[in-house]
Order: C-alpha cells, then structure tokens, then sequence
C-alpha cells in the first residue's frame, strides 16, 4: 500500500521540522535572557497566560465538545504534572547551558516508551530495551557524576522530561475519546490555572519588555508546534524525528555566541546518543506498522513527546 499523498513529502516535512526546531531553539534563548530579571514560574505563567491567546481559533471546538467527570479529571491531573514540568524547565533553563537543556530533553520519548510499558501495556522488546539503555548512556555521559558538579538545573531537567512523559501518556489515553486538537487546547488552559498559585507565591510586577519577551516566546512556542505538526503532515516521524538534532547544533552556537557558555563535546556526544536511541526507536515502529503489525506506540494519537508543549 503506498502511504497517503500528505505523508510522501519527505524533504517537505525536513525543512518544517527545520523550521520548528529554530522555532524552539529561539524560545529557548528568550527564555535564558527573561531568567535575568524574572522568577521562572511567574515567567512560566505569564508565558502560558499570553498564549492563551492562540487557542481563540479552537473556541468553537473546545465549546463544543462535551466532557465528562472523567475527562474533567484527567485534564486535571495532567494540568498539574505538565505545569511542574513547565516550572522545573524555566528553572533549568535559568541554570544550565542551552545545550545541556536540549540534550537532556531528548529523554523525553525514552519516558514516554517506558511508562507505556509499565502502565498501559504495551509490549518492550528486546530492542527498544536496548535503545532504551543507549539513552540512559548518553545522560551519563552529560552529567558524568563523579566528574563534574551536577547542578539544582541538570537535576530539574531531569524531573521535567519525567513529568512531559507522564503528561504525554495522559493524552494519550484521553485522545481515545477526545479529538487531539482539543486535548492540546485544554492543555494550556488547565496548565495556566495550575500555575496560578505557584506564580501568586513569588509575584512581581513585570515591566513592558517582560511582557514583551513572553509574548514572543508564546509566539515561538506556537510557530514551533505548528510546524511540527505540518512536518508530520508532510513525513512520517521517522523521517522528521532525526532533524531535531539540529536543534542541540543550534542550541550550542546560540550558547557560544550569545551567552558566552563553554562547548562541552561530552555534552553533544550524549545528546547524539539519546537522539540515536529515539530515533531507532521511532524507525523500528515505522518499520513494524509499515510490514502491518497493529501494536500501538506512544507517538500514535497523540502529541509527540518531541513537541515539549513549553
């Protein structure tokens, strides 16, 4: 069977995902020149409060679409676990080198395999285990305990691919009943309400370039996902999911050049091996849905973990 007209454009879907990850990685160095005169979670809150602004296309759809206690829970909890997560990569970013952060993401996916294993029955085999123990090599190699300091940032980059994981598995499991656009527009709206209290507790007026800092990170944040969401259109994610190597490439130059920060070979190394396991593993699911097998993947009905919803 040939795949669909929209998912035959490989060089089409590279250049968005090209497009994307520069997306993201402008955020990202925004949000570094906003830890200088901000707290993070009150940058963090501010940052979602501005972009609710983008969900007004989605109104009609998220008025529309009936929802349960259940539903109303779910969205719940997963307001909170992604709003902590939000949280820890503010403080990261605030922290640690740029390209620490984007390497340290790549984990993202790795969480997102494991939990759908442990908690929504998905078969591991013997080589996503594999992939798996590669990733968690690369993280070594970036932290390198015993031989570095690793700092309150390294630690809370860790917390927040943990807690994207679990926030993607809880779309996951709500897409079975929700459209996914409108599971992705609730998302920052229950995010923004479960940051409320944490940015009250540490309040500051914010000045107009702080303002105007946020919303362009809300924008980028924004251009990031919709072009990643043509990327995938475009591509499979096998073929998309390796460009966003570029982003750790971006990233360094960006630290070298903008911030001063050291370029850390062991840094790059790591974060091309984490890059590697999830690449493989997103090739090997392509590989087994193209030859027919039905098993699910944590990428399938779902955001995918590579589109950190910041």
């Amino acid at each position: 069977m040939n795949p669909p007209k929209d998912q035959n454009r490989p060089i089409v879907g590279m250049l968005w995902m090209l497009a994307a990850g520069l997306s993201f990685v402008g955020m990202n160095a925004l949000v570094k020149v906003l830890g200088t005169s901000m707290n993070p979670i009150q940058a963090a809150f501010l940052r979602y409060v501005l972009g609710l602004v983008f969900l007004l296309p989605a109104l009609r759809a998220l008025l529309g679409t009936p929802l349960t206690r259940r539903n109303l829970t779910l969205f719940g909890v997963r307001g909170v676990v992604h709003a902590i997560a939000v949280m820890l990569w503010f403080f990261a970013m605030t922290r640690i080198p740029l390209a620490e952060v984007t390497a340290m993401n790549y984990m993202t996916p790795i969480y997102v395999t494991l939990g759908a294993a442990l908690f929504l029955g998905e078969r591991l085999a013997f080589r996503r285990i594999a992939a798996i123990g590669v990733a968690v090599v690369g993280v070594l190699i970036i932290l390198r305990p015993g031989f570095r300091e690793i700092l309150p940032g390294h630690v809370a980059m860790l917390g927040t691919a943990l807690a994207l994981g679990a926030s993607y598995l809880l779309a996951k499991v709500m897409v079975r009943d929700i459209r996914p656009s409108v599971v992705v527009a609730h998302l920052s709206i229950w995010v923004t309400i479960a940051l409320i209290p944490f940015a009250v507790a540490v309040w500051q007026p914010p000045t107009i370039r702080d303002l105007g800092i946020l919303f362009v990170i809300a924008s980028f944040a924004t251009a990031g996902h919709y072009f990643m969401t043509l990327a995938l259109q475009a591509a499979p994610v096998a073929v998309t999911q390796p460009v966003t190597f570029l982003q750790l490439i971006w990233a360094t130059l960006l630290g070298t050049l903008a911030f001063h920060e050291r370029v850390d070979v062991w840094v790059i190394a790591g974060g091309t091996l984490i890059l590697a396991a999830v690449s493989f593993i997103t090739w090997r699911e392509a590989m087994l849905n193209k030859g027919g097998t039905t098993r699910p993947t944590p990428l399938q009905g779902a955001e995918s973990p590579a589109s950190r919803r910041y």
